[in-house]
């Protein structure tokens, strides 16, 4: 594989038209965009003035990414509260803001259907899971200790309810 030439942007406008570029694969955060300029050599100045520009002309919203994001991922493949925000965060959302974003995306939804969710697609897609591999499932899908005790009272304590309700 070659390596890629390093070339110095000297110019906004060159960084811009990067970042532009690199936007138009997909939704991206302001934290994301500013790693990719500067892995391109983009200075950090230059990479701060062509994020300031996308901002200014709405092409890069953190918030706005966020809600998506949380939209998205709670409709695709639902994950608990903790988990959706650590992902938040690991795409560079701030702290505040993925806060305030997973508790309105959680005002709407009940993390005791989410993960009522997780569990029947896990039927639907063959597998048999037994209590105890429903509650790691759960877990490693960031839902709260809470919601994976009440889910499992729900099923009750033996394997032929997992797979009835």
């Amino acid at each position: 594989m070659k390596a890629r030439a390093r070339t110095t942007l000297s110019s906004p406008d060159d960084a811009f038209r990067l970042a532009i570029r690199f936007l138009a694969h997909r939704d991206r955060t302001t934290v994301q965009v500013e790693q990719f300029l500067t892995s391109r050599g983009v200075s950090s100045l230059r990479a701060k003035q062509a994020i300031r520009r996308l901002s200014e002309l709405r092409y890069l919203d953190d918030a706005a990414f966020a809600r998506r994001y949380a939209e998205k991922r709670l409709a695709s493949r639902p994950v608990g509260l903790e988990r959706l925000k650590a992902e938040l965060q690991a795409k560079g959302i701030a702290d505040r803001l993925a806060d305030q974003v997973v508790a309105d995306a959680f005002r709407t939804v009940n993390e005791d259907t989410l993960a009522h969710r997780v569990l029947k697609a896990a039927q639907r897609r063959g597998r048999r899971l037994t209590p105890t591999q429903a509650g790691r499932l759960l877990h490693q899908r960031g839902f709260a200790e809470e919601t994976i005790d009440h889910i499992m009272m729900m099923f009750g304590a033996n394997e032929e309810s997992v797979h009835d309700e």
